[in-house]
């Protein structure tokens, strides 16, 4: 029976049971707040990140892991794995998939396939679940690097923003940029477009209709299907249950999740960003 280890990077933000459920490997992305660096997820909760956005004069910055970071990830996976599949934040907005890449040219003990999710958190999520199963089960690695695969083939990410300021400051924009100076109240609803860059879809006037906007973009690509999908949030959890309530009305889905926006993700949309990943059976 194969043996293949799984490793995703902090942004999908997988939930604990998850992790222990399937043995997934989580490398942290960094945050760089004044003199402190903190790692996602693990020396800051998305609730303490927000607290301190809140109270502080300056936005930190973020960076990716190290080759390093990666080179000692697949190590220790390599004690008791064939071979290791590598679900990660998009290469259009993180640097992460390189550091990956190039360490996995550097790393013989096993087969490593590094997978560009080309999204990020509940999207990355989807990718992670499906490659995880699949490896539950016995797949070779071939078989579980196409499992994450034929996600990410049929992944949808889309989320309103209550600002673009953030993604402004940190560089990460894209297409968005249009809308910038538009007045204050237009809610952009954002996705990730084929080379895993966020573009702007269209915006809404009130973040009401930006949430009714999502869930008819969620009907038109389920097109009757059932759906796997996940609704993720900054610092907003009753509007995503609300939202996921909602949604859930709306559509058939054969799993839903809710998960917060990972810190190093809230670096660049700041708090109130809602959205959903999915993709259809």
């Amino acid at each position: 029976m194969n043996n293949i280890a799984i490793l995703t990077d902090s942004t999908a933000n997988l939930p604990v049971e998850w992790v222990k459920q399937y043995n997934i490997l989580v490398i942290p992305l960094k945050i760089h707040w004044g003199n402190e660096t903190l790692l996602d997820g693990v020396d800051i909760t998305p609730n303490e990140f927000y607290t301190r956005l809140s109270h502080s004069n300056s936005l930190p910055t973020t960076s990716q892991p190290s080759v390093q970071d990666f080179l000692q990830a697949f190590e220790r996976l390599a004690e008791g794995a064939d071979g290791i599949v590598v679900p990660l934040i998009s290469s259009g907005i993180s640097g992460t998939v390189d550091s990956a890449r190039l360490a996995a040219r550097q790393f013989n003990r096993v087969p490593v396939e590094i997978v560009d999710t080309r999204v990020t958190s509940a999207g990355q999520a989807l990718v992670v679940l499906a490659a995880a199963r699949a490896a539950e089960q016995g797949a070779s690695l071939q078989e579980v690097r196409q499992a994450a695969d034929e996600v990410v083939k049929r992944l949808h990410v889309f989320f309103a923003v209550d600002t673009l300021e953030y993604l402004h400051r940190g560089g990460r924009i894209g297409g968005a940029s249009r809308y910038l100076g538009t007045m204050l109240n237009i809610k952009p609803i954002l996705n990730f477009d084929v080379d895993g860059k966020l573009d702007a879809l269209e915006r809404a006037r009130t973040k009401g209709k930006a949430l009714q906007r999502l869930v008819a973009l969620a009907e038109e690509k389920a097109n009757g299907r059932p759906l796997h999908l996940g609704v993720i949030h900054a610092n907003a959890p009753q509007i995503a249950q609300d939202f996921r309530e909602q949604i859930t009305r709306h559509l058939q889905c054969k799993e839903v999740f809710t998960l917060d926006l990972s810190p190093v993700i809230g670096v660049h949309v700041g708090p109130g960003a809602i959205g959903i990943a999915l993709y259809a059976e």
